[in-house]
């Protein structure tokens, strides 16, 4: 699949922009550009002196980018996970930013390329790889033991039947190597009962958490969050999407642990730990999408962004 044709959707993208408070000479981070509509409208905010740095670990979104915005002087486009933010800004002389956006999880050009091996719509090799490099999802299918596969769907897909469907891939493979979408997808319908395949696709909740697992996302969003927390100026904002209650609560529980001020017991007459918040919840509540963006774009529906401010 040819990069320049990477398309996604953004989800909450007006709210996500107005988030970021974008100022004129600011520097921002898109820590996932995927096809560039978050940052070209952060772009269209910016004066000639505002700077914008795109990264993403695919390289057909960076190959997207790149052609976009080519001959922009403003921009720099860079190839690497985002948890490597600190890194790229300090090769590129900048100590500290004005904003950064986070759009976790899959992209819908990852989705929907069938060759991708994201989807289980679409037979295609069992890839899942969104760097196209390194360990794929049908290696992990073929290698770990029933244990170590069903700790996979249980933490990370939250899957019921992760026992009954971890041993019936590992049978399957005595066979044959478990290799494509649709013959992983064959294994977990004949391996779930009958109930369970009437209650949407029993493949859902595997893939997810294959896909979670091929690309350390959990992992890759906990040291991401920290490294681009330090990477804010005072009243820089960090802005976050996530699609799914695992990534959502790592986001929220971060970011709460950013704003938590003193932590003395509550019977201590005067504050001893001098613990002041390093950050505050630009809203509350985490914002969602619309009924218009809902119908206008159903995968939308378990998106949420929360932004805080560095203090």
């Amino acid at each position: 699949m040819c990069g320049l044709e990477f398309n996604h959707i953004p989800v909450l993208f007006e709210e996500t922009i107005a988030s970021l408070n974008v100022r004129q000479d600011g520097i921002y981070v898109d820590c996932t550009a995927g096809g560039g509509n978050h940052s070209a409208a952060i772009l269209n905010l910016l004066g000639e002196n505002g700077r914008l740095i795109c990264l993403d670990r695919d390289p057909d979104a960076i190959a997207a980018v790149t052609a976009r915005f080519s001959g922009d002087s403003r921009v720099n486009v860079i190839q690497t996970r985002y948890s490597a933010v600190g890194e790229v800004l300090a090769g590129l002389g900048i100590c500290a930013v004005d904003g950064v956006l986070m759009d976790i999880g899959v992209s819908s050009h990852q989705v929907d390329t069938a060759e991708r091996g994201f989807s289980f719509h679409k037979d295609a090799p069992l890839d899942m790889r969104m760097s196209q490099c390194g360990t794929t999802a049908a290696d992990l299918c073929n290698t770990m033991t029933w244990q170590q596969l069903a700790e996979i769907f249980s933490r990370y897909g939250e899957e019921k039947f992760s026992v009954r469907i971890a041993k019936a891939i590992c049978a399957a493979r005595e066979d044959k190597p478990v290799e494509t979408t649709f013959q992983l997808a064959d294994i977990i319908s004949g391996a779930v009962p009958a109930a369970a395949r009437r209650a949407g696709h029993p493949a859902r909740k595997v893939f997810q958490a294959l896909r979670i697992a091929v690309n350390d996302e959990l992992g890759e969003l906990e040291r991401g969050l920290q490294a681009a927390f330090e990477c804010l100026k005072p009243e820089g904002r960090l802005s976050v999407i996530t699609f799914h209650s695992l990534e959502d609560r790592i986001v929220k529980q971060t970011m709460a642990k950013w704003c938590e001020g003193c932590i003395c017991p509550p019977d201590f007459p005067v504050c001893v730990c001098g613990r002041k918040p390093a950050a505050r919840l630009l809203f509350k509540k985490p914002a969602v999408p619309s009924e218009e963006e809902l119908l206008r774009n159903p995968r939308s529906r378990s998106s949420k962004l929360r932004t805080c401010v560095k203090l």
